[in-house]
């Protein structure tokens, strides 16, 4: 549906939010744009970004004419485009509005995006009330353990995507700067791991997640979450 742009017969952006954005097309349940990211090193990487009205944003890159890559996540985007300086989606990932180039955080587009992470983010629960405790991953090349906090879905998307790497290094976490020379957390630190009940858990049921919608991803076709989203539509 080329123009109309409803969900449930309610309009996603108004003719005046979208009026100046470039590439503009309009579904059932989404609105699609132009979008792009560049790198220093390889130019603009100009993609088309649809935004759902769950909240939900995927990417289909067109940086080459042969690109395969669909239904990105904005920070899978930003790491394919060879963003030098990723891990600032929000910044980098830009919007053509009246004809310039404008991070898409400085547009409409977010609002419903938002709208969820706040959901999601409340004490940072996850829809069955469980808190998600931190989890930790060992570097393959120095054999430290890092730990990666999962407060919100982004981050939660993070440490999904290195527990999927076998290559994984210090060097991939994307939002501290960590390298392999850097001190292990001290084994004293380690057992803060963020359960609501004793800072020491090594496990319960308050701080276990066995899977909500903060960090299983239906755009994803690893066992876990194709599990989850076929139960969850079950």
């Amino acid at each position: 549906m080329e123009n109309g742009g409803e969900s449930n017969g309610i309009t996603l952006f108004t003719e005046e939010e979208l009026r100046e954005i470039s590439g503009v097309k309009r579904g059932d349940d989404y609105v699609e744009v132009m979008c792009g990211c560049t790198s220093h090193r390889y130019g603009d990487a100009v993609a088309r970004l649809r935004v759902f009205s769950s909240g939900e944003l995927a990417i289909s890159c067109e940086c080459t004419p042969g690109c395969q890559e669909d239904k990105l996540t904005p920070a899978a985007f930003e790491k394919h485009s060879g963003r030098e300086t990723a891990r600032k989606w929000k910044n980098n990932i830009w919007i053509i509005l009246n004809g310039e180039k404008v991070p898409v955080v400085k547009t409409p587009l977010l609002k419903y995006y938002n709208k969820s992470s706040k959901h999601a983010n409340g004490s940072h629960r996850s829809q069955n009330g469980k808190v998600h405790r931190d989890e930790f991953l060992r570097c393959t090349e120095c054999k430290k353990e890092r730990r990666f906090r999962l407060r919100s879905k982004e981050e939660c998307q993070i440490y999904h995507d290195a527990l999927a790497n076998v290559h994984w290094k210090c060097s991939d976490i994307p939002y501290v700067k960590v390298s392999c020379d850097d001190e292990e957390e001290r084994a004293s630190r380690r057992v803060y791991k963020g359960c609501s009940r004793s800072p020491s858990c090594k496990g319960c049921t308050s701080c276990v997640c066995f899977g909500c919608q903060v960090c299983r991803f239906s755009d994803c076709s690893c066992q876990t979450c194709s599990d989850f989203t076929s139960n969850a539509k079950a």
